[in-house]
């Protein structure tokens, strides 16, 4: 899909590939394109620890390890978060993915987190019309860190403590 995107007026594409997520993030930063669109997703191991955690799948420690991870890349500018994720497909997700994305993501930065079909065309059309809005929670530690306390379902809802960082 990434690749698909290349060709578009203004739009930047960058493929993870075996590359470290540093890297990428070095080459995302010194893209000159309005739109830069990359696969590189500075949480995806946190999120995949997050969906494990509530699945029952996880070892033990292996979110906050994740979560420390992603602290120390994000700090030491190895890591950025996107302006927006664009999710794609998220109805043929497993549940707890979809609550990832759509309930922890989207609850605490909801314009950043857009949910599009798997179609180059759709997304390239969105690309043009992304809405701006609040930015990504500014204590990202506490943020982070109340992950295993934000219950898929629950996530996102009105009293859920993880929205309060």
């Amino acid at each position: 899909m990434v690749s698909a995107l290349d060709g578009l007026h203004n739009v930047r594409a960058i493929t993870r590939d075996e590359r470290p997520a540093a890297e990428v993030t070095e080459a995302v930063t010194r893209a000159r394109a309005t739109y830069v669109v990359h696969d590189a997703d500075p949480l995806a191991d946190v999120g995949a620890a997050w969906a494990d955690f509530f699945d029952g799948n996880a070892p033990t420690g292996g979110l906050e390890v994740a979560i420390e991870a992603a602290l120390t890349g994000l700090r030491g500018d190895r890591l950025i978060l996107p302006d927006y994720y664009v999710v794609l497909d998220p109805d043929d997700l497993p549940a707890t993915r979809r609550h990832w994305w759509l309930g922890v993501l989207a609850g605490a930065a909801p314009t950043r987190v857009v949910p599009a079909p798997a179609s180059a065309a759709v997304v390239g059309e969105m690309l043009g019309h992304l809405a701006p809005g609040r930015w990504w929670p500014d204590d990202l530690d506490a943020w982070l860190r109340a992950l295993p306390q934000a219950v898929p379902d629950r996530v996102g809802l009105p009293g859920d403590p993880s929205m309060r960082a």
